[in-house]
């Protein structure tokens, strides 16, 4: 009985908070959102009660917990924002609490009010409730993140194959080792990103399967709740509520259409990609670090000694350089300023594996 009656605590305290979000928020749609997700946890506070009386215990009248009345304190004066992420962090903490004391609806629930509010926060801490309509556009950022990963993948292959070069040019090698140890660090290199990613990209899409099972699930079982957080959803997003619950209900009309929906809205899971393809994911990874990686190689094709080392650290630079100004793209940063650092990071790592394979070299002869 202890876990039910801190269960209602629980309740009472993010029913305080959505109300007190709902009274300071300037943005009238959401501030109705919030009202209503308070309504909720007041109606979750006295089902817990409720299981309490009906076991014969008593049901001291609550009030909101110091904490909470803090945080509320804090939204008045500072916004909603601020406390947006500890509302996701109790809803998920509730969710995990109520299924493993067997209250599934409740869990589901509390599962649908975090991602709701991961919605709204959009995942951006310190974001109010003006800017909901931004995010509309977070998928865009799509081709951003991919832009990164490649620079990124590019400058992974570039920096740790040319301090491996450097190494065993430093050991005083002759140019065939070099070009051997080149390639393998390239192919070791390459594969190993490649597995990386897929087994990245792998577990995402089974972990998206899983969460696409589970919605279905609540779709059978709690319509009712499901079609709430498709209101609550549109409603955050700008759009009246009585036009937002016909679009709602128009959705949960077919079940496939439903599903589709929450899992794009809800999940940001588009259905039929679950993520994309792990073995494309893999294959860019591979090619893009191997782009990196046989720049540096390249110039002991041709030249041997200190001329094949000279030629790699120029055109290595020039890679660097291009690389960090590549991040400019996506960080807007002087296209000087961080090419130059680029290429002051890179040729510092391999200035040191170049000393360390000088000292190996000389204590082994």
């Amino acid at each position: 009985m202890d876990a039910s009656l801190g269960n209602v605590r629980h309740e009472i305290d993010s029913a305080f908070l959505y109300e007190t979000l709902a009274s300071v928020e300037q943005n009238a749609q959401l501030a109705e959102v919030y009202r209503r997700l308070g309504i909720v946890e007041r109606r979750h506070a006295e089902q817990w009660a409720a299981r309490l009386r009906e076991a014969g215990s008593a049901v001291p009248t609550l009030a909101p917990s110091l904490r909470a009345r803090l945080l509320g304190w804090l939204a008045s004066r500072v916004g909603p924002a601020l406390i947006l992420p500890t509302l996701v962090s109790l809803e998920q903490v509730d969710s995990h609490a109520y299924a493993l004391q067997a209250s599934p609806d409740l869990a589901a629930q509390e599962r649908s009010h975090g991602r709701l509010l991961r919605e709204i926060a959009g995942g951006r801490t310190g974001l109010s409730g003006g800017a909901i309509a931004q995010l509309e556009g977070r998928h865009r950022a799509v081709g951003g993140n991919a832009l990164r990963a490649a620079v990124l993948g590019a400058n992974d292959g570039l920096v740790s194959n040319l301090s491996l070069v450097m190494g065993v040019a430093g050991a005083a090698l002759s140019g065939s080792a070099i070009l051997v140890s080149g390639f393998a660090g390239l192919l070791a290199g390459a594969f190993s990103m490649a597995l990386g990613e897929w087994l990245s990209v792998q577990s995402s899409r089974e972990l998206y399967a899983r969460q696409l099972k589970t919605e279905e699930a609540e779709i059978r079982t709690a319509p009712e709740e499901e079609l709430e957080e498709l209101v609550l959803i549109y409603q955050a997003r700008g759009i009246a509520e009585v036009e937002a619950r016909q679009m709602a209900e128009q959705v949960m009309r077919d079940e496939a259409r439903a599903l589709e929906t929450l899992a794009r809205e809800e999940l940001a899971i588009d259905p039929k990609e679950l993520g994309g393809s792990a073995w494309e994911a893999a294959l860019a990874s591979f090619l893009l670090f191997a782009f990196g990686a046989i720049i540096p190689v390249l110039p002991f094709l041709f030249l041997t000694g200190a001329a094949g080392i000279y030629t790699s650290l120029a055109v290595s630079g020039a890679g660097l350089f291009v690389i960090g100004a590549g991040t400019t793209l996506f960080t807007a940063r002087s296209v000087v300023w961080s090419g130059a650092r680029q290429i002051l990071f890179g040729l510092a790592a391999a200035a040191i594996t170049f000393g360390i394979g000088r000292l190996i070299g000389v204590s082994l002869t």
